[in-house]
């Protein structure tokens, strides 16, 4: 951690008396400046110092200030730091320098600040909506705090969003609902015959505001409950994201036992989530004897689960300060039986995997991601260590009980599906070490803290290396008992960012192996959008338009 003050003191001899240390804390220094260096800054922490952007969080601090706020954070992966750099953006002036012509990756994050506060990146390459429903008023803006949280606006007319293909390609839509991962997305992909030359991408298609429902409605240890409900898989990530960004804000010391617990579940939860997209893998190639088997072999971890928790998914064990169930020791003989049954029966799985040619040459080549756009587009997870790139949370910024766990990260340079396979593979094995090690070395301690009142105004930032990558969590604390401001980054979040990049020049037959190649995580979807041919126009329907056309029918109405 000497190296943070170094950073620190580089900064401010580089940009002396345009930046302000405002705090900093055992993993994290939090600066601010003004939004005419902005650009300058962030290429030089970007490109000279290194630094992985990693997400932009939008703030209305009115109440406290009568100013917005939007925080740029970045992670120095060989320091194990990360940098939190402010900007204040007055009420008058609604705007900022849009940071995505230096970095390609903070395209997103700096639509989703403008969506939901309405802080305008100026010079974006592409300042479209990127959340809100297609319907949403241009001029309401979900997260400021003069919103309620159960205030729906009237539905405006609807407005196409969608990018147009150049030159003579066409149109494929795929989606609203995605036809081999069944969840809602939708692709446009622009092909010349076969090849397919470019691609838009529209989600977001049930934004559940939940964050909002975090700093109006839920207390600290009620938004547990909510944040393991963010992914049907990496439910337990979230919970534990969260807690750790709240006990960083509020200096809480996690009892020992309380983090070996936590990593043991990170890691089962590792386990059952590879070998489902394994599975899944196989179904999309159409090679289901792997989906078969290798959901025959995650069956008896979501049992193990269930024993350890009460339930297969959604635990509930994650409080701040702690966990609320002890492993006991009596337990500990089936753990390891089951680790030895699925290693074993995994081992022969991917043994017949990495040695079938003809499944090889389906995946090798295949949605290429060079090292360079990965570092640019700023990918996490076994998508970036599949096209080189080292970093891996449990290792560079060790959190729960992995600082005391002996691993290595998975590495693999080939940059395509065989290369995010081959990772995927390695972490199942590495998960299962980690468990026993786990297990072996637990100390006796209580489970939870003692967690006196959390004072507001305090930051906490919780970075967790979940099995799509790493899942952010942002915490500012607050008043009667709540956040002020949570924000969720899931791993999803910038790998979809690579999509066009990975499909660059592929056939249309390999889209579906690309992008289930990320292990995407979409949320659900309420609505659908129809084409009229004959007029050329499009219809989204809203909720209830939908309920109200089988009612009409049902009663003899129009249909």
């Amino acid at each position: 951690m000497a190296n943070s003050f170094e950073l620190i003191n580089q900064i401010e001899e580089n940009f002396a008396g345009a930046v302000k240390v405002d705090s900093v804390s055992g993993r994290a220094a939090f600066l601010s400046t003004s939004g005419e260096r902005l650009l300058e800054l962030t290429d030089f922490l970007a490109n000279k110092m290194d630094g992985r952007f990693i997400m932009a969080i939008g703030t209305d601090k009115r109440p406290i200030n009568n100013k917005f706020e939007i925080s740029y954070l970045f992670g120095f992966d060989r320091d194990g730091f990360d940098i939190s750099l402010k900007v204040e953006v007055e009420e008058e002036k609604l705007e900022v320098p849009s940071i995505t012509q230096v970095i390609p990756g903070a395209n997103w994050a700096e639509r989703e600040v403008y969506d939901l506060l309405g802080i305008v990146p100026r010079n974006h390459p592409d300042p479209r909506r990127l959340i809100l429903a297609d319907d949403w008023p241009d001029d309401q803006y979900p997260l400021r705090k003069d919103f309620e949280h159960n205030h729906r606006p009237p539905a405006v007319q609807v407005k196409k969003i969608m990018k147009e293909p150049e030159g003579n390609a066409t149109v494929l839509s795929v989606g609203p609902f995605f036809p081999t991962l069944e969840e809602p997305a939708n692709f446009r992909l622009f092909v010349e015959g076969e090849k397919v030359v470019g691609c838009d991408y529209r989600g977001f298609f049930s934004h559940r505001g939940i964050e909002k429902l975090a700093d109006k409605v839920l207390d600290y240890n009620q938004v547990p409950f909510m944040a393991e409900r963010v992914c049907g898989i990496c439910g337990f990530v979230h919970s534990c994201s969260y807690c750790q960004a709240v006990e960083d804000a509020a200096l809480i010391e996690v009892p020992a036992r309380a983090r070996f617990i936590r990593t043991i579940m990170l890691e089962l939860e590792r386990i059952h989530s590879h070998l489902l997209w394994i599975g899944l893998a196989g179904h999309v190639i159409g090679f289901d004897t792997v989906l078969m088997q290798s959901w025959r072999i995650r069956e008896p971890v979501m049992w193990l689960c269930e024993q350890i928790s009460g339930n297969r998914k959604t635990y509930g064990m994650n409080l701040v300060g702690g966990v609320r169930r002890d492993i006991p020791e009596s337990l500990h003989p089936k753990i390891l039986e089951t680790l030895a049954e699925i290693e074993s029966q995994s081992r022969s799985m991917v043994d017949a995997i990495i040695k079938d040619t003809p499944l090889l040459m389906r995946l090798k080549g295949v949605g290429v991601l060079s090292p360079q756009d990965a570092r640019k587009l700023c990918v996490v997870g076994p998508t970036a260590r599949a096209s080189g790139l080292t970093t891996d949370i449990r290792v560079q910024y060790p959190y729960a009980a992995y600082g005391e766990l002996e691993f290595k990260a998975a590495c693999q340079t080939g940059g395509d599906v065989l290369a995010r396979t081959l990772v995927r593979a390695e972490e199942l094995f590495t998960a299962i070490d980690l468990v026993r090690q786990a297990l072996q070395k637990m100390p006796e301690s209580p489970i939870m803290a003692e967690v006196q009142d959390i004072p507001p105004g305090k930051e906490g930032i919780s970075v967790v290396e979940a099995p799509r990558g790493e899942a952010m969590h942002y915490v500012l604390t607050g008043t009667e008992n709540r956040p002020y401001r949570w924000v969720i980054r899931a791993a999803t979040y910038p790998q979809l960012q690579a999509i066009p990049h990975m499909l660059n020049k592929s056939t249309v037959a390999d889209f579906p192996l690309i992008v289930a190649s990320i292990d995407p995580c979409f949320s659900c979807t309420e609505r659908v959008e129809t084409v009229d041919r004959s007029k050329h126009t499009l219809k989204i329907y809203r909720r209830e338009e939908l309920l109200e056309q089988p009612q009409r029918k049902y009663q003899g109405g129009e249909q």
